[in-house]
């Protein structure tokens, strides 16, 4: 990809499954001062571009919403992002809403709406039909948000964060911790089981602390087997992470798992958020540390 400082037109591109939020998100680029156009068809996108470009109101931060209804939308979408490497003027980002299956439905539920893509209103069909029919729309994605938990106010906050200063933006890093047991997060980029690594859960007087303390974290940081992997990994990642911000990310997240969350995996994504940050924008975060310890 080019120098993003040549460019001087920014365009996202919303988009992902149905009912994950695509609402709240270009109402927030709306905030933010973006023209934003809703439900547009990808066959259309390179002339409305060519309009934006030829406007004499001069538009430069644009958001569309694309819902993909179809196989031929699909199709259409691919093809009109192969032709926006092409520009040398349009900085193209892609942000990819997801949720799980079970929120989707949940929502769908309460809205009491139809999927637009199931079948004599088979909704998990739809939906699952609709997944498949993104998954090469999602790879392609620099940001990729869950919200399968999030509240409106948090999404919002969240592409705040991520698209107030999109002329200048940033590579950001968010190291956390996750306990298998509870599931594996979902927007990982990046998953590292540490479960093979001596556990403090059975240690009785550490049983209850969790890896944010120092006798938890010395005690998993001693062993023999966490130095080799902390060796290894730090030099895989300091291999991995200069690729991926290259290639076009804005985003990367690592996930370090254990059982529950409190101990090893915590302990490492504290090492590791901490020697990322020394280079780049690191976020450490725990998402099991408060699930209740048995």
């Amino acid at each position: 990809m080019g120098n993003s400082s040549s460019y001087t037109h920014e365009l996202v591109i919303i988009t992902g499954m149905s009912g994950a939020g695509k609402t709240v998100a270009v109402q927030s680029f709306e905030d933010l001062g973006y023209y934003c156009v809703d439900n547009l068809p990808p066959e259309l996108l390179t002339t409305f571009l060519t309009l934006m470009k030829d406007s004499a109101k001069k538009i430069t931060r644009v958001a569309v919403v694309m819902d993909l209804r179809g196989r031929e939308f699909f199709e259409s979408l691919i093809e009109s992002l192969d032709t926006l490497l092409e520009e040398e003027e349009i900085s193209p980002r892609i942000l990819f809403l997801d949720a799980d299956d079970a929120a989707l439905v949940r929502r769908y539920k309460e809205t009491r709406r139809a999927h637009p893509l199931g079948p004599q209103g088979l909704l998990l069909e739809g939906i699952q039909l609709e997944r498949q029919l993104l998954s090469e729309v999602k790879g392609r994605a620099q940001i990729v948000v869950n919200t399968s938990k999030l509240k409106p106010r948090e999404l919002r906050e969240r592409i705040t964060t991520e698209f107030s200063n999109m002329s200048s933006p940033t590579f950001s890093i968010n190291v956390m911790s996750f306990g298998f047991k509870h599931g594996i997060p979902i927007d990982a980029d990046l998953v590292f089981d540490v479960r093979f690594l001596k556990n403090p859960y059975y240690v009785e007087e550490l049983r209850h602390k969790t890896g944010l303390q120092t006798e938890v974290s010395s005690y998993v940081l001693a062993t023999e087997e966490t130095q080799q992997l902390i060796m290894k990994l730090t030099d895989l990642l300091t291999f991995m992470i200069p690729q991926y911000r290259d290639e076009g990310k804005s985003q990367l997240v690592i996930a370090f798992g254990c059982t529950g969350g409190q101990h090893r995996s915590v302990t490492l994504a504290e090492y590791f958020g901490k020697l990322i940050g020394n280079n780049h924008h690191a976020v450490i975060s725990h998402r099991d540390i408060n699930h209740r310890k048995d």
